[in-house]
Order: C-alpha cells, then sequence, then structure tokens
C-alpha cells in the first residue's frame, strides 16, 4: 500500500491511489508553523478492513516526527487511533 502525500499553500494530505483513484485520503491544514489538525479521514469501500485509514494517521504521525511538527486530531477516526495508540503521544498537540 503506496501511500502518497500532497500539500498545497497550507492544506495538505496524505492518500493512497488504485488504477489513477484515490480510494483513501487524510487531510490537514497547517495552524502556523508547527501544528497540522486532521480534519477528514476516508477510505473506499475496497481498503474497508485492510487498515488503511491507520496507516494513512501513522504516515502523517512518521512525518510529523521527522519535521518537528505536533498534530490536533478533529477527526473522529484520527482521534480514536491517538486514543488507541498512546505511543503516538509525543505529536499529540495538549
Amino acid at each position: 500500500m503506496d501511500i502518497q502525500h500532497q500539500e498545497k499553500n497550507s492544506k495538505g494530505s496524505f492518500f493512497i491511489e488504485q488504477d489513477q483513484q484515490v480510494v483513501g485520503e487524510m487531510t490537514y491544514s497547517r495552524a502556523g508553523e508547527k501544528l497540522i489538525i486532521i480534519d477528514h479521514t476516508e477510505v473506499g469501500d475496497v481498503l474497508r478492513g485492510t487498515g488503511a485509514g491507520k496507516k494513512l494517521v501513522l504516515a502523517a504521525v512518521s512525518w510529523a516526527r521527522e519535521n518537528d511538527l505536533q498534530i490536533m486530531p478533529l477527526c473522529p477516526f484520527a482521534k480514536s487511533v491517538f486514543e488507541r495508540n498512546p505511543e503516538l503521544g509525543d505529536v499529540l498537540k495538549r
């Protein structure tokens, strides 16, 4: 599962494509230099049950760690990933 990342201005996403179509996506907005706000995660039926949504969130966590960023998960799904995985707390905005 190849997760791609794109960012333009203050908006960005981590996404998965199959057959040139986006089948999973987690979007975020920047809030200043060091904070991103995850606002939406969506996975198509073709990826349901594969853990794709969690993998998208984990890709954002990895990127945040590499770039010394913090994450505020407003998206209910992303928030649940953080709640179930306390080891991700180092990037969580408190």
